[in-house]
Parts: C-alpha cells; structure tokens; sequence
C-alpha cells in the first residue's frame, strides 16, 4: 500500500513548498488536487507534469491526482493527456451529484452514459479513472455505487471507497462497502471524524454537526480497516485527507501524529500475517 498525501490542505503554496512539505510529513507519495484556486489548475494541465517532476525532485511518487471532471469532453482529455503523460495512474473523478427533483433512475442513464465516454479516454491514454463514495451523490455508498461501476473493466474505472464520508452519512459498513466494490477497489481516503450535539431549536429539536478529528480519535475504526486491508491483499493507494479546520501548521502536526499512527497500524498488521 502506498500512503499518499492529498494536497488540498496545502492550497495557495507554490509547488516546491508542497512537494518539501509533503516529503517532510513523511509520505510515499502525493494525491495531486487539480482545481482552481490550487497549485495546479484545470485550465493549466501542463502544469501537472511539472508537478510531477517537482515532487519527484523531493523523493515522492504522484500515484494520483484529483479532478472535478464529469464530462468526457476535450478539455478533459487534454487534462486526463497530460496526467498520463506524468505518470500518473489513477485520476479520481468528480461527482455526479443526486437531484431530487429529478428521477434517480434518469440520472443514473445520464452518468453512466458520461462513463461510457471516460472509460473510453481511460483505455486511449492508458489510465484509471476512479468514482470517490461521497455524501449527496449517485455513488454515496458500495451498493448506490454499483449500478455506474456495473460491466465496466476495473483497469480503467475504479472504485474511491472513503468510510469517513460513508460514517457522516449513515451508510453502510465498511465491510460491506469493501466486499461489494472488489475488484474495483484501488484507492481508500482516509480521514477520520464524528457526530456532536448542538443546541436546541426554538422547536426543542437538538441540531447536530460533524467535524474532523485525528485517525485514532474519529468514528471510523481504522485499527480493523487497516489489518482487513493488509490481510485481504490491498496494494492500492491510502490517500490521506487532512481537512482540519485549524490553522495550517497546527494541521501539519496533526497530519504527522496520522502519518505515524497509520503506519504502526500497517506495520502490525503485516506481523500478525500468516
């Protein structure tokens, strides 16, 4: 398994501080974000082959990158082009949001007419494309997820299972979530968080929220993610999300402390293998 850091956190750096940053916390390698506002932008898809080399440059692999595409048009395969061209492998895509005032069948034709198209790119450049499992969308869970994956050849479109989004929204185990998304299963996120208590409404309803807490501290039961992962042979992508929201170096520490505690429960894990 590689540990790869997802730049986001490290938004309005230039890439040489990223790429040091990320080499500093310890990684393997990066999950290079593509969106505007970061490093590299959409409209400037030749900038992630200079991402590449500059992460390279700092001893790290770019595995990975991360798009906002749900349309296979030209100006995404320019951008799918150009990851190719930097080596990387996988390009997870963005969501196919849910609308309720629409039917769900419709807009499961819709999207699995714009993977058609991808996995079409995904076969001409020779990379893999993956869905990330996110609240509001067609692909929220393994089971909601499958009839876009259904058919479709695990080289060239993937599976992003993340149990963090997947406990904020109530869904099914992760165990499940696995078993249902193998053998397209080639990348996890991994972040951790939970549930808390707000106050009441004028209606004496309690309100909740969700915030993001340490890898050993959230919801999500990485010390059995972890070993269920080592023990059924994953060798995909561990893609760190680090979205705290405190100030970026107090973050970095926290990102450290999971780096560290990600790798023990790895490294245990492959101990105890028969």
């Amino acid at each position: 398994m590689d540990i790869a850091y997802f730049t986001k956190t490290l938004e309005g750096l230039p890439l040489e501080t990223a790429a040091e940053i990320t080499a500093g916390l310890g990684f393997d390698c990066a999950d290079l974000l593509v969106r505007v506002g970061h490093a590299v932008s959409p409209d400037r898809p030749d900038e992630i082959v200079k991402a590449a080399r500059l992460f390279a440059a700092a001893g790290l692999r770019m595995p990975m990158a991360t798009t906002d595409a749900t349309t296979p048009d030209d100006a995404t395969s320019r951008l799918l082009f150009y990851c190719g061209e930097a080596g990387i492998g996988q390009v997870r895509l963005g969501f196919w949001r849910y609308d309720p005032a629409r039917r769900w069948t419709v807009q499961v034709d819709q999207a699995r007419r714009d993977l058609d198209g991808f996995e079409q790119l995904a076969e001409r450049i020779g990379i893999k494309l993956t869905i990330q499992l996110h609240g509001g969308t067609l692909h929220s869970s393994g089971a909601l997820a499958m009839p876009l994956l259904s058919g479709r050849d695990p080289g060239r479109i993937g599976a992003y299972p993340d149990p963090a989004n997947q406990s904020r929204e109530g869904s099914e185990d992760w165990r499940v979530t696995l078993d249902i998304l193998d053998p397209w299963a080639c990348c996890i996120g991994v972040k951790n968080g939970g549930w808390f208590p707000g106050t009441y409404d004028a209606g004496g309803h309690r309100a909740w929220h969700s915030d993001w807490q340490g890898l050993d501290e959230g919801m999500v039961p990485w010390n059995e993610i972890i070993p269920h992962l080592v023990a059924t042979g994953f060798d995909g992508v561990l893609s760190v999300h680090s979205q705290y929201r405190i100030p970026r170096q107090q973050a970095l520490d926290k990102v450290r402390a999971d780096v560290a505690y990600l790798r023990r429960l790895v490294a245990a894990a492959r101990k105890v293998e028969p």
